[in-house]
């Protein structure tokens, strides 16, 4: 028995947050699986992580399987489902299954970044199938807020798994394909053993409004305006993009589109075709010469990032570009958790302008990507699975679809997060083995742990400050000259109004003189003694101990 084959899912990250989705799929005896990997996405750090730029996951556990790991597969190209790939992917160095718009994405990302190598993508988009070890992978189409999305179908000697990625249902969306319902009622009829699925939305009742009323929406702001019209969006959304064209073509306005991602992934939307119709966007020096009344801005900055073009305009700092009093800004996009401050900020500042916001509170200008309640029922009726795993969401999400789906009459929910290994078959399905997993960071250019890329002490620092301490002793370990002091991030003056780095200056002089000299010959001690009496000098006026370091030198 111990030498039989299971297949087992393992998400790596996705599972128990939004962002960095990563899922692996096994195939095997315990001690020989054969792997495939789902996605390989980044999620963005917060304040708590001062300087990374991204989060990815920790691939630990595919270091000693990377012999065994047969394939990347990447459903879509958004930043959490395939951001991570330019720097995990040289220590994998594995064919990569993509669709052509994402593939094209990944060559603009590359250049962009200027990052080594170029990953070698096999097209594969909705409707092809390859077989790759023990698995046979088939894509499905589905719609979502970007070109070319897909589930997959993973076929298995043990069963088939339906790997929903992100999708909706929308009858009449701005750019295809619809969500292949047909295709998943086969799925359904042929036997589908679980169903691993995107839980965004499961908090949502009822059905996500469709694209064509977004368009519509947009289309009335456009034409009703008396004013310039800004429209910042995700800028992977190539169907707002488009939307957005039309509705300035129609009312006779230029479009202008700012920002490096948005004007990445228009080029590679026309490379792949998806712009057919769309007539070119007007140039950056050519905006000031063109009626307040005859122009549409498409732009980047809908989550608040201060280097965006939206946050230049909210300060007016942009050379060619700028905005005026009664002028609209439309948000047609949502916050992602955690932006809701950065955003407000650019509001605010575009408030002052005496312009005009409208977000979706006022105004149907955006829908999600993800499905609601609804939508997550049909998907289950067409594939009728034995096994529902809630992937894709926060421990709320997942848990909420969990209890749709017990509602719906699936038995088996089992509760996985990340670093799990849940068995489906054969026997009993259950978490099988937690493996090492969680974050690394990319800071710079390097790449490493909370620990190894100094993430800890960077947040002492800003916490509390640095002090640098030099101090030179001579043959009989007095000290020769005055010692240096230099305080970095600690306040100027003390509560009296002396200088701060007088006061630590007094207190290294008095800690090494209230040692014996015949003591001083232990140079770590006293190192140690001054760098204690400038923690506790500095808490004792300032209530905060800053990072000391103590240069302690003998001529």
């Amino acid at each position: 028995m111990a030498n039989q084959d299971e297949l087992v899912f393992l998400p790596l990250g996705g599972v128990g947050e939004i962002g960095m989705n990563l899922a692996l799929y096994g195939y095997g005896p315990k001690d020989h699986r054969q792997w495939i990997m789902v996605d390989c996405g980044v999620t963005f750090p917060g304040p708590d992580l001062p300087g990374v730029d991204l989060v990815l996951p920790d691939i630990r556990f595919l270091a000693k399987e990377r012999k065994n790991l047969k394939a990347i597969i990447i459903t879509h190209a958004h930043e959490d489902h395939y951001g991570a790939l330019n720097d995990l992917w040289p220590g994998l160095n594995v064919p990569v299954y993509a669709s052509g718009f994402t593939a094209g994405m990944l060559e603009a990302k590359r250049n962009y970044e200027k990052s080594r190598g170029e990953i070698p993508i096999t097209p594969f988009k909705a409707g092809d199938r390859v077989n790759i070890g023990p698995f046979s992978v088939e894509g499905v189409g589905v719609n979502h807020s970007i070109p070319e999305p897909m589930s997959l179908v993973i076929r298995t000697p043990l069963g088939n798994i339906v790997h929903t990625g992100d999708w909706k249902i929308d009858h009449e969306p701005s750019l295809g394909p619809l969500t292949d319902e047909a295709r998943f009622r086969q799925l359904g009829d042929e036997g589908v053993l679980a169903l691993m699925c995107d839980s965004t939305n499961a908090m949502r009742d009822g059905v996500s409004p469709s694209e064509k009323d977004v368009s519509e929406s947009l289309r009335k702001i456009i034409e009703n305006a008396d004013g310039r019209v800004a429209i910042t969006t995700f800028s992977s959304n190539v169907g707002r993009i488009r939307t957005v064209a039309e509705a300035a073509e129609a009312a006779g306005r230029e479009v202008l589109l700012l920002g490096s991602s948005l004007k990445r992934v228009a080029n590679v939307a026309r490379d792949v075709g998806l712009m057919e119709g769309v007539k070119p966007f007007i140039a950056e020096d050519e905006y000031g010469y063109i009626p307040r009344d005859k122009v549409v801005v498409i732009l980047t900055g809908s989550q608040g990032e201060p280097r965006a073009a939206l946050a230049k305009l909210s300060r007016d700092e942009m050379r060619n570009v700028a905005l005026s009093a009664g002028d609209i800004v439309v948000f047609s996009s949502r916050a992602i958790p955690g932006n809701e401050k950065a955003i407000q900020d650019i509001k605010n500042g575009l408030v002052e302008q005496g312009i005009h916001i409208v977000t979706d509170n006022e105004a149907l200008v955006h829908v999600s990507g993800h499905p609601r309640r609804n939508e997550l029922q049909k998907m289950y009726q067409w594939t009728r699975p034995k096994v529902l795993v809630p992937v894709h969401g926060e421990a709320a999400h997942l848990v909420a679809q969990k209890e749709l789906a017990q509602q719906s009459g699936i038995a088996l929910v089992p509760r996985v997060r990340n670093g799990n290994m849940l068995r489906l078959a054969p026997g009993p399905v259950e978490v099988i083995d937690d493996v090492p997993h969680g974050r690394i960071y990319k800071d710079g250019t390097l790449i490493g742990d909370f620990e190894e890329m100094g993430i800890g002490d960077r947040k002492k620092l800003s916490f509390a400050g640095h002090v640098a301490v030099g101090v030179v002793l001579d043959a009989r370990f007095d000290i020769i000259g005055d010692p240096d002091v230099v305080a970095i991030g600690l306040p100027i003056y003390d509560d009296e109004g002396e200088e701060m780095e007088d006061t630590l200056f007094d207190a290294v002089v008095s800690a090494i003189e209230s040692i014996p000299r015949a003591r001083r010959k232990d140079l770590d001690m006293l190192q140690e003694a001054v760098r204690r009496a400038v923690r506790s000098t500095a808490n004792n006026i300032w209530g905060k101990k800053p990072v000391v370091t103590v240069f302690m030198n003998k001529v």
